[in-house]
């Protein structure tokens, strides 16, 4: 690979895992938050109530997989940024402000995958209020891209994280809408087969996974007037 190509690469690298690994810190950071807002403070006692990225950053999930993403988008450039941070420790059995542990668990999965949604909305009012203003053009090109890349990457992990197969959130959340036996039977389907279908997941469904980002980041900037 030639040295231009090579520092584009690493460029492109850094642009993504670095709003990946602050994007996945505020996400388990909810998570653990919401636990114990439901009264659970399993993972606050295992220091995962923090915004430290080191808390939460996962070898594979945080860094390889985002780098193969990389790498593969210039064959494949609709493929959207995935990744994970290492679970949250919850042990619903703690939960004391909700009716059952099924709920509980649905409120705290929800938040991961909600607060990617909120940081989203957050950089691209950030972005549109420098646009319409005016003082977009005093600042910094890299906080500019900084700020773009961070929207697509949180609207990457909500649309990821909200994919019904263990042991992404959206698993625990639809599994809190169904009967106590059909959650169960779900549960066991997604404990024996949700790794494998996780993996066809990434490695086939890139191209259909990168079809609601598209929508969705389309229309937040649509919403917030962005060029």
């Amino acid at each position: 690979m030639e040295l231009d190509g090579f520092s584009r690469l690493l460029a492109k690298a850094m642009l993504v895992l670095v709003p990946m690994l602050l994007s996945l810190t505020v996400h388990e950071f909810a998570h653990a938050l919401a636990a114990k807002k439901l009264g659970d403070d399993t993972a606050e006692r295992q220091g995962r109530l923090t915004l430290n990225p080191l808390a939460h950053a996962d070898p594979i999930g945080t860094f390889a997989l985002p780098l193969l993403i990389i790498l593969a988008s210039a064959a494949a450039p609709g493929i959207p940024f995935l990744g994970w941070a290492k679970p949250v420790p919850v042990d619903p059995r703690r939960f004391s402000r909700v009716h059952n542990m099924r709920t509980g668990m649905m409120l705290t999965a929800a938040a991961g995958p909600l607060s990617n949604l909120v940081l989203a909305f957050v950089c691209g009012g950030l972005l549109a209020g420098a646009q319409h203003t005016g003082v977009i053009d005093r600042v910094p090109v890299a906080v500019v891209i900084l700020l773009s890349y961070l929207v697509r990457v949180n609207i990457g992990l909500f649309v990821f994280n909200m994919v019904p197969v263990y042991p992404l959130d959206g698993q625990k959340v639809l599994a809190g809408f169904l009967s106590g036996t059909a959650a169960l039977n779900f549960e066991k389907f997604n404990y024996r087969f949700g790794w494998m279908t996780l993996m066809v997941v990434i490695f086939f469904a890139g191209d259909l996974l990168a079809k609601p980002v598209n929508l969705m980041e389309l229309g937040l900037k649509t919403v917030l007037g962005l060029g």
